[in-house]
């Protein structure tokens, strides 16, 4: 394989110990299923960029107005990054500067809140992100967090229980967004709660802001004040994160990102996001965010049918939460087994109790070329690796080669 498969041979040459581990790496992510709801595979023009000259440089500050020298060709990419952003989002003004989906989040409660603002979001065990108010994050520390649920039957957001905790609270801010929701939030209900107690809307898109990206998901864009996303999961681009807002909120959001709450942008990192705009303006990756659907929701279906509790009874996204308990078995217990089979995915919080369920997501495999006979097959080597009350040493090494196999068969940067 090529691009990520092999290290250079300067690198070999030089450190062969971390020549080894990035082998190593390359060959994890090729002969696995890497079933992450939060990973892609990016293309190579995207890890070309990452490799640049650009990551030498040092640019503090925004185009036309560093705080270093020598920023002409930094300034020109992220000029191109923004613009590409705008155009792609619809969106007046972009700051692509985040370093991660939690420093745009960071960032826009800085350039619209005070500490110690009520604020109502997702809570944390319905699958509200740490940002959403944990006490082990800056935002639970800092704010006053309301968390809104689900209903207990259907998994939808309450958005009922949403409007009266808005109207009882009077929160600064509503947040819409959620790590493990596998449905379409209705934002034009959160901007008409929102405007009724004189909040604003921050949309946290991180997860569907791809599927917005390729016109298989509605779009935050027209109701949240700020929108906080990241460029990578089914987005295809390098790992960071991105702000889009309307002009009125444009000074307050690049003050808020920088010099408030970073220092240097990483100028590698924008120019690969520039990249990922690009490619995410194709008619090609429109098609490839309606496969990503499709084929979720196909092994949605796949995995209902071998058993498992697919919370809200399914998925309109790239996302699947599903609770195991029907098959004996807990979130983490499931991790572990398929872990060993060779399928790679994470837990979630599960909207009822304190179980812990699994999530998973089809855009690596979908930018692999699987469609959905493929995702037929995943189900299939997910019963087989979570069959039985106990793990069984030789069905695993069974199970694990046919993982291997069907993952050799569809290699994320060719031959």
């Amino acid at each position: 394989m090529s691009v990520i498969t092999q290290p250079t041979g300067l690198l070999r040459q030089q450190d062969p110990q971390m020549a080894d581990v990035l082998a190593g790496e390359a060959r994890r992510q090729a002969d696995t299923l890497q079933l992450s709801a939060a990973e892609n595979f990016t293309s190579p023009a995207v890890l070309a960029a990452l490799g640049s000259a650009l990551a030498n440089k040092y640019a503090e500050g925004y185009p036309g107005a560093r705080h270093h020298g020598g920023c002409e060709y930094a300034d020109l990419a992220e000029r191109i990054a923004i613009e590409r952003a705008m155009a792609l989002f619809g969106v007046e003004h972009a700051n692509v500067q985040p370093h991660s989906g939690s420093s745009a989040v960071l960032a826009a409660y800085a350039a619209l809140l005070r500490p110690g603002d009520t604020v109502l979001a997702m809570g944390l065990p319905y699958g509200g992100h740490l940002t959403h108010g944990s006490p082990a994050n800056f935002s639970g520390r800092w704010f006053d967090f309301v968390g809104y649920g689900v209903d207990a039957e259907t998994g939808l957001i309450d958005y009922r229980q949403v409007q009266e905790l808005a109207r009882t609270h009077r929160p600064k801010a509503i947040v819409c967004g959620s790590i493990c929701y596998p449905r379409h939030p209705e934002y034009s209900v959160f901007r008409e709660i929102a405007d009724e107690v004189g909040a604003y809307l921050i949309a946290d898109a991180a997860h569907p802001i791809g599927l917005v990206a390729g016109g298989a998901a509605p779009s935050p864009v027209p109701y949240a004040d700020i929108v906080c996303a990241t460029t990578h999961k089914v987005l295809r681009g390098p790992r960071g994160g991105m702000i889009l807002c309307g002009a009125e909120f444009a000074e307050r959001i690049d003050r808020a990102v920088f010099p408030f709450t970073q220092g240097g942008a990483q100028m590698h990192t924008i120019a690969a996001k520039a990249v990922a705009f690009g490619e995410a303006a194709s008619p090609a990756f429109t098609t490839y965010a309606h496969r990503v659907v499709a084929n979720a929701r196909v092994l949605a279906e796949e995995l209902e049918a071998r058993g498992f509790l697919l919370t809200t009874g399914g998925t309109d996204t790239h996302l699947i939460s599903a609770d195991p308990a029907p098959l004996g078995l807990d979130g983490p217990t499931a991790r572990g087994r398929l872990a060993a089979a060779g399928i790679v995915l994470e837990t979630c919080a599960l909207p009822y109790g304190d179980q812990r369920g699994i999530r998973l997501g089809t855009a690596a495999v979908t930018t692999q070329g699987m469609g959905e006979p493929e995702m037929r097959r995943i189900a299939d080597l997910f019963a087989a690796a979570l069959s039985g009350e106990v793990a069984d040493a030789t069905k695993t090494t069974r199970t694990r080669s046919d993982v291997t196999a069907l993952a050799l068969g569809f290699p994320p940067y060719g031959v």
